[in-house]
């Protein structure tokens, strides 16, 4: 199973006689809302246009938890995951896609829990929105109730020891800017750095200008470089989002890896944790 979906693989599926559960999960990471500015409205932005029969999750409120000292995007609690995928539709045997305005962050977090809750067809449309050329719609879909159960644990998920512990045995890589894990700037949490023994590897570069993901053969390359062979692989970003995405990044590859879902957030809340910084993983 291909974890992304071209613009044209999806519009003929929506075309044919099995069409996917289509959920968009237009969400942005931004400082506005800090700065006295208006945050960015996802809602909004799904009521203003979304591909035909798309359902709107929204990330913060229905993909994470109340944040607190497990991140600023724990997991949700799992029973209420469940409802939300089943108010929009999700079935265990059928097919979903899931997408959002096009920086891939938003929607992979979704393809995440989705796959870590036990569903085995969930795609994400490669370069979200932006790949898009078919028509939109604003017309707000209610399907008909889904049967998806979740059961943790498919995919393995890492705590703040298992990660610290798999950047001495492993590859743990920080997908956040590489001026954050150096320690250079820290715009949202409590200080700047990494985990000791983590290795830099920026989300952004997974993808092409246009959004999308880079060839396989050029991730798995990539990765490898990193020092992703014949090792366990792990992830984790500011937290849990853009880590998200470059699980999904590494899936494309070939390469499986765990995800580190409360990430630095959750890591540099805790004052007695170790804090790298500068370009040395150690």
């Amino acid at each position: 199973m291909n974890a992304i979906i071209s613009a044209p693989e999806l519009a003929a599926e929506a075309a044919g006689p099995r069409p996917p559960v289509l959920l968009d999960i237009r969400w942005q990471l931004s400082l506005a809302k800090a700065a006295g500015a208006p945050a960015f409205d996802g809602r909004a932005e799904y009521a203003a246009g979304h591909l035909p029969g798309a359902v709107f999750v929204d990330l913060d409120a229905e993909l994470a938890g109340p944040p607190g000292s497990g991140g600023r995007h724990p997991l949700p609690d799992v029973a209420e995951f469940g409802r939300v995928m089943r108010r929009a539709g999700v079935s265990a045997g059928t097919p979903v896609v899931v997408y959002d305005g096009g920086q891939g962050w938003a929607a992979a977090r979704a393809w995440w829990l989705l796959r870590w809750t036990g569903h085995r067809n969930v795609r994400v449309l490669d370069g979200g929105l932006a790949a898009w050329t078919g028509e939109l719609s604003t017309e707000i879909p209610a399907p008909a109730e889904g049967d998806f159960r979740p059961e943790p644990g498919a995919v393995k998920l890492l705590d703040a020891d298992a990660a610290a512990a798999l950047a001495r045995s492993g590859l743990l890589l920080d997908a956040r800017a590489g001026e954050r894990y150096r320690g250079e700037v820290e715009p949202i949490d409590r200080v700047g750095g990494h985990i000791p023994g983590a290795h830099s590897a920026p989300t952004t570069e997974n993808v092409a200008p246009d959004g999308r993901f880079l060839p396989a053969d050029e991730l798995a390359a990539r990765f490898k470089s990193l020092g992703a062979s014949g090792t366990e692989v792990g992830v984790y970003c500011g937290s849990g989002v853009s880590g998200a995405h470059e699980v999904l990044a590494l899936a494309v590859a070939g390469i499986p890896a765990a995800l580190y879902a409360g990430s630095w957030s959750e890591w540099s809340s805790d004052e007695s944790r170790p804090v790298a910084t500068g370009p040395d993983p150690q």
